[in-house]
């Protein structure tokens, strides 16, 4: 391993729409055994963003929460990448509208990434080299990865839907995780499994092409980080890790996903050890569905969370796939305390204390979404980092104070 200093992730935030729809009641509404939707993918139920929030609104008021945990006022954060497949702007980068409803520094790089899911871990990655590198001089870099996955109403994409948002603050003194450095397994290839025409807000998806695509992908980014590792004394190399997270666009995923990896360790039982290493990553992505690029984060924020505190001081294994496309496996250490500072965001909560949603009033949300757009803008008051609606063809949003 190498011995450069514990870059890593100091704080996170995480965000979520305050209505879901039970993906049981959508089975029922669309005629489907309610245990192909829940039991086939995993997933128990999705959130549903209302007329007033986008990708900026999530991406704003998860950054808040993590600059919050850490203690920080945005001062010491030196740059600013947003991870999205969900942009509002063909130009202006959702990190630039977040600085501006946050009131950020003027002195930080700003810009935007994309590559289907794994573009918030290209930011990532990038962040984290730029720390390492010097060029940081002391300042943090915050990271979000922020999407609606939509797919249109009666699709078969349509259960897999979901929004969020998750910020990382990454320092040279993280107190959650730290990532090892140049320990990354990539792999990257151009396919066509999933899409997003410029024409279109719904996701195009060759459902399983795309998982065949995820799995060749796993298998080369796990192959490419066992490459740079240590020899172990575990009898499967993957049993180094105390637990691995996935990108999860939906439960079942993560399941293929593992029994693929432990299939590469020869592994008997393939799928034995995945309550152990796996199971504690899926609470909040049952609950809130697909995020796209936050899909691994919020998977490793739910580990963090419900993992408990015998994960601290031990390694974990992280992997992220994005569509077209590109993968990546990395890891890092558990810290001390980490548990309990993920735990005192009260996520589980605020989960309950969402508002259920039947299904004619999701399909009203989602009609009314097609024309948020071009929403004239109201009055310029509403509910904090909300979205108000377009002025002279610029979008606008509620401060903070509003």
């Amino acid at each position: 391993m190498s011995m450069s200093p514990p870059v890593g992730i100091d704080s996170l935030g995480v965000a979520f729409p305050s209505q879901y729809l039970e993906l049981a009641d959508l089975a029922d509404a669309r005629g489907v055994a309610p245990s192909k939707f829940v039991d086939g993918l995993g997933t128990r139920r999705m959130a549903v963003p209302g007329e007033d929030e986008d990708t900026v609104t999530l991406a704003a008021r998860a950054a808040r929460e993590a600059l919050a945990l850490a203690g920080s006022n945005g001062e010491d954060v030196g740059l600013l990448a947003v991870g999205t497949e969900t942009a509002v702007d063909h130009s202006k980068p959702v990190a630039s509208f977040v600085q501006g409803l946050l009131q950020l520094p003027r002195a930080m790089r700003v810009f935007e990434t994309k590559h289907a899911c794994y573009g918030g871990t290209a930011a990532l990655q990038l962040a984290l080299d730029w720390i390492r590198s010097g060029s940081a001089r002391g300042k943090k870099a915050l990271v979000i990865c922020s999407d609606i996955a939509r797919y249109g109403l009666r699709t078969a994409g349509e259960p897999t839907q979901g929004a969020g948002a998750v910020a990382l603050l990454l320092s040279e003194a993280p107190r959650l995780v730290a990532l090892d450095a140049g320990m990354s397994g990539i792999f990257s290839q151009d396919v066509n499994d999933f899409w997003r025409p410029l024409y279109s807000k719904d996701a195009q998806v060759d459902g399983h092409f795309s998982v065949k695509c995820y799995l060749e992908a796993l298998e080369g980014a796990y192959r490419g980080y066992q490459g740079l590792a240590a020899p172990t004394a575990h009898a499967r190399f993957s049993d180094r890790f105390a637990a691995i997270a996935y990108h999860v666009p939906y439960g079942k995923m993560a399941v293929k996903a593992h029994r693929h990896l432990r299939t590469l360790d020869w592994d008997p039982a393939p799928d034995a050890s995945f309550e152990r290493l796996v199971a504690p990553s899926l609470h909040f992505p049952a609950e809130i569905g697909n995020v796209y690029t936050g899909s691994l984060y919020l998977a490793l924020t739910s580990l963090l969370a419900s993992g408990g505190e015998g994960l601290e001081g031990q390694q974990v294994g992280l992997f992220s796939y994005g569509s077209g496309s590109c993968a990546e496996f990395f890891s890092g250490t558990v810290l001390g305390g980490a548990t309990a500072r993920v735990r005192s965001l009260r996520i589980p909560e605020r989960l309950a204390a969402r508002r259920r949603l039947t299904v004619p009033e999701y399909e009203a949300v989602m009609v009314s979404r097609e024309e948020m757009d071009a929403r004239p803008a109201g009055d310029g008051k509403g509910a904090p980092f909300h979205y108000l609606g377009v002025a002279a063809h610029r979008r606008t949003y509620a401060p903070a104070e509003s």
